[in-house]
């Protein structure tokens, strides 16, 4: 399967336009939760693909306004690529989302278009998830409050964490998509409620908010201090060793998950997570 199969067109992807400001971004991540924008510049010969913005982007530049210097050059891949060529370089990059060129911007391709891929049978999923599944599990304790466990979530880079009970069994998972459901935006208001304290608190600033890897781009953002338990996921779905990578990406995509916890019985061992689907191809 080729990468101009896989991937959403131009006519579908959202971009931005040069010239242009960082609000032009944050409008895009914050509206429709993009991690990544790509940019392009109308010129007199047509459209012009010049790099993308991310969050991270914006994190590290946060005093930058003008568009074209917060744009960066990414991985790029072309239409006639396989699937299995996209998939090498989204592992070896960690890039989720790679503009497809060919003369100019035509598509983007993700991580979830080839979990599709291989949902389909259109690539290779006959790998074990026993074989493809990460050893190291992110927790948390179903009592933690969400404020302490997003900055589990930040400081394990991975976007998730599964909670545990009083007995230290799996009970729950918390998603990066959990915790940004439910901060509120704070815009211009003295009083930001009990969830989080003054300006001086550790879990409020000026600037970008970081949540898991993903970022909500206001000026300050309040997480609720309510237990994990509250949030989580309890109705979980889990996958054995024995299934097929193929079979963990049709539960990823009927779910609509990124993860899922490989078990034993009832005990936990693993997380299978989309990206290590790729890996496999």
């Amino acid at each position: 399967m080729n990468v101009a199969d896989a991937m959403t067109p131009r006519a579908e992807v959202v971009t931005v336009e040069l010239p242009g400001t960082r609000d032009d971004v944050l409008t895009y991540l914050q509206e429709r939760g993009f991690s990544s924008v790509p940019v392009v510049k109308q010129t007199d010969d047509g459209e012009e693909y010049r790099g993308l913005v991310s969050r991270e982007d914006l994190i590290e530049q946060p005093d930058e306004d003008q568009l074209a210097l917060l744009l960066r050059e990414v991985p790029t891949t072309s239409p006639d690529a396989t699937v299995e060529e996209v998939a090498e370089l989204m592992v070896d990059t960690g890039a989720r989302r790679v503009p497809v060129v060919d003369d100019g911007l035509v598509g983007i391709i993700t991580v979830t278009d080839v979990v599709h891929a291989i949902a389909s049978g259109d690539a290779d999923g006959d790998a074990g998830v026993g074989d493809l599944a990460a050893k190291d599990v992110n927790t948390t304790y179903v009592g933690t409050p969400l404020t302490v466990a997003e900055r589990e979530i930040y400081y394990a880079n991975v976007p998730y964490a599964v909670a545990l009970d009083d007995d230290g069994r799996m009970c729950g998972i918390l998603t990066e998509v959990d915790i940004i459901e439910v901060a509120r935006v704070v815009e211009g208001e003295d009083d930001t409620g009990d969830s989080i304290a003054n300006q001086d608190n550790d879990w409020m600033w000026e600037g970008i908010k970081a949540v898991g890897n993903r970022y909500i781009p206001t000026r300050n953002v309040e997480i609720p201090a309510e237990a994990v338990e509250t949030f989580m996921t309890t109705d979980l779905v889990t996958v054995s060793r024995t299934r097929t990578a193929k079979e963990a990406a049709q539960m990823m995509i009927s779910n609509d998950i990124e993860q899922i916890p490989l078990v034993s019985g009832d005990e936990l061992i693993g997380v299978v997570r989309d990206i290590n689907l790729l890996e496999a191809l």
